[in-house]
């Protein structure tokens, strides 16, 4: 679901939803910017475990440029994507777990992709260094990922004085 062009969909990023959060989501592509946030949270309070409307929480967040919040619902997601496939606050699998696949589409690319995201809203808000540091990770985690990321990078370059 596009939550900025209102596009329905029933494929999410991040996986399957229930018909409940299914019903939120379409109401928040629906909504106004002022309301559509209200809506998401309370998909996440009857979802935590919904990789998709952390997707949206952060999206919707960073494109207001609400980068608190938007960085409070990336790091949400990256937990619970995290517990999804396995793997610990470094990418690392857990013992007994085995090694995440980045490249598939999958709770750990939907991590990969969330350290993006929080790089890219630390960018934005003025800590390019916390922004290089989830760079670093992506590129020694997932390089073949392919998950967008050298756009950032070069954001990032350009950036530096």
């Amino acid at each position: 679901m596009n939550l900025f062009t209102g596009e329905a969909a029933d494929a999410f990023f991040g996986g399957e939803v229930t018909p409940a959060v299914r019903g939120l989501l379409h109401q928040a592509a629906a909504a106004g910017p002022d309301d559509r946030g209200s809506l998401l949270w309370t998909a996440q309070a009857l979802a935590p475990d919904c990789l998709a409307v952390y997707y949206a929480l952060y999206k919707h967040h960073a494109g207001r440029r609400e980068f608190e919040l938007a960085e409070r619902a990336a790091f949400r997601g990256l937990q619970e994507a995290a517990a999804h496939c396995g793997i610990d606050d470094e990418g690392r699998p857990r013992p007994g777990m085995p090694a995440p696949d980045f490249v598939s589409d999958g709770p750990a690319r939907f991590w990969l992709f969330t350290l993006k995201a929080l790089a890219f809203v630390n960018l934005r808000s003025g800590r390019a260094e916390r922004a290089r540091m989830f760079l670093e990770r992506i590129e020694r985690l997932g390089p073949e990922a392919r998950i967008g990321d050298e756009v950032i990078s070069a954001l990032l370059k350009a950036a530096r004085p």
